[in-house]
């Protein structure tokens, strides 16, 4: 009940908000970064720290309240809802490191934590920690985080320490936002708002306590062990991306409605009127909502078997990746048929059908929730070992 509280709360406060996060949604596409002023108002509203704990300042909402207030945002603009989102989704693997570093990285009210997994940088162990180098993809809401999460693979000298079965050593790296160099390149054809640039480091030094060994969390440190979340790290990071597009279609259908009145050139009929756009409008609405039904409802499951067991089985990891994928592709086919209702509105930059047509589309190519994750699903239904690796979480 406390959790769908602080959602209704911030819900609300996503429509506060709202008139400034469209004034400034513009800039945000011209200049490929969220704007400023946006980024601060959300800060200070609590809405990059959801899913930290309350131990360290944070809301403490579970997935599925924090997946409502991220599609309401998404239905804004989805680009600040996916800063949001991946912001939040860095929250979670703070139960990896100790107490004492989360404490220097996470509690102040002002962190923005980001980052991302891949490519892996390279660690050359040195006395105290390791000297971290190289360059990753997709950063987004880089201008505003002030902390950095990614993965690295141990060196000594020029040789890569391996385990037992030849696996690379990898760590959980958190890097000071001012020891990193953001490499302006994020050319897209839509999400531009996200700034999701790479983001290089060069010759830094990590101290041990800030490179901690990465692998399936049994144990997480105590400050977020008071809630499970961190034990759902990866899964619960995937469905935050999938709230984003629901919203995003949400908005479609909505501004769909509002047009219904327009009567397209050489006719004498409006929007509304045609069993053609009558009929795609409820099919987008079933849809939509029948994705969002088994979105929730996957991710409810999963909440209710890491409180009572501290794990997920693999039948529920795979749908929880099955109901965030099919959320992603659905809420592009929902927007699909809103844009073949809306005629030459649906190419004009003053209207906003072109940026839900841009957006979601982009989002079907993001890695965690793409169509080629639903192979590794089939898999685990024919009884096949998965070749995705975040199962193994």
């Amino acid at each position: 009940m406390t959790e769908r509280v602080g959602s209704d709360r911030l819900c609300a406060t996503v429509g506060e908000l709202a008139p400034l996060i469209l004034d400034h949604a513009d800039d945000g596409e011209r200049e490929k970064r969220l704007s400023p002023p946006v980024s601060t108002a959300l800060r200070d509203a609590g809405l990059f720290r959801m899913l930290r704990p309350r131990s360290r300042g944070g809301v403490g909402l579970d997935p599925v309240a924090e997946f409502r207030v991220a599609e309401t945002l998404a239905r804004v603009d989805g680009a600040a809802a996916w800063n949001v989102q991946v912001c939040n989704a860095s929250e979670l693997f703070g139960g990896w490191f100790s107490d004492q570093t989360t404490e220097e990285i996470f509690t102040s009210p002002d962190a923005i934590v980001a980052g991302a997994f891949n490519p892996h940088r390279r660690a050359v162990a040195v006395d105290g920690g390791y000297v971290v180098s190289g360059q990753t993809l997709f950063n987004s809401n880089c201008h505003s985080a002030t902390w950095f999460i990614g993965l690295a693979d141990v060196f000594d000298g020029d040789t890569m320490r391996t385990d037992e079965s030849g696996q690379a050593e990898t760590l959980l790296t958190a890097i000071p936002a001012a020891d990193c160099r953001i490499v302006e390149n994020w050319n897209t054809m839509g999400m531009r708002g996200t700034g999701s640039h790479d983001v290089d480091v060069a010759d830094v030094f990590v101290p041990t306590t800030r490179a901690v060994p990465f692998g399936p969390l049994t144990e997480p440190a105590p400050a977020y062990d008071q809630t499970p979340l961190s034990r759902i790290a990866v899964w619960v990071t995937v469905g935050c991306h999938s709230a984003v597009p629901l919203g995003i279609a949400q908005a479609a259908i909505d501004d769909l409605r509002e047009l219904g009145a327009k009567v397209p050139a050489y006719t004498q009929s409006s929007i509304r009127d045609r069993t053609t756009v009558q009929l795609r409008l409820a099919r987008a609405e079933g849809k939509l909502a029948a994705a969002r039904a088994f979105f929730h409802a996957a991710f409810e499951e999963a909440w209710a078997s890491v409180k009572s067991r501290g794990h997920l089985e693999m039948r529920e990891k795979a749908q929880c990746q099955l109901a965030a994928t099919t959320a992603v592709l659905t809420s592009a086919e929902v927007v699909g048929l809103v844009h073949s209702c809306v005629g030459a509105t649906g190419i004009r930059d003053e209207q906003k059908f072109q940026k839900y047509f841009r957006d979601v589309n982009v989002i079907t190519q993001h890695a965690f929730i793409c169509e080629a994750r639903l192979e590794s699903v089939g898999q685990i239904m024919f009884g096949i070992e998965p070749d995705w690796g975040f199962f193994n979480f």
